[in-house]
């Protein structure tokens, strides 16, 4: 009896080093951290400057390649790097946000990229008062 609990604890102790480890992570895809996921103008006055910055860093050791960015309407315009974004270096993507439409909104703002997690999905949002209109 007792061999056969020396055999199970041998069995038992290479099945637990057998276990896979921890891998390490994928190097062929850039990392990107953003300061901010979602831009609240809060309430903005009729005709006033639209404009956010979402700023970011590339956490990676390689260079991280933004390829595009589409928003989820003709009122949102962005502007991003065009040239890769070295390792550890931040940058940021504009957006300009048409502030002669009144009233509430909520867009999108979608980056495509070479992370793994692509694409990334970042929101504006806010208020634009109707006091100032024409």
């Amino acid at each position: 009896m007792r061999n056969y609990l020396i055999v199970i604890y041998l069995v038992l102790a290479v099945l637990i080093s057998c276990k896979p480890g921890k891998t390490e992570p994928d190097n062929n895809f850039a990392k990107i951290v953003f300061s901010e996921m979602i831009h609240d103008y809060g309430d903005i006055s009729f005709n006033s400057d639209g404009r956010c910055e979402f700023e970011f860093t590339n956490t990676s050791k390689i260079p991280l390649v933004i390829s595009r960015v589409r928003t989820s309407c003709g009122c949102t315009n962005p502007d991003w790097p065009k040239t890769p974004v070295a390792p550890g270096q931040k940058s940021v993507i504009s957006v300009v946000y048409n502030t002669k439409i009144a009233g509430t909104f909520r867009k999108s703002v979608t980056v495509y990229s070479n992370t793994e997690n692509s694409p990334i999905v970042l929101y504006i949002k806010g208020n634009v008062s109707e006091a100032n209109q024409p």
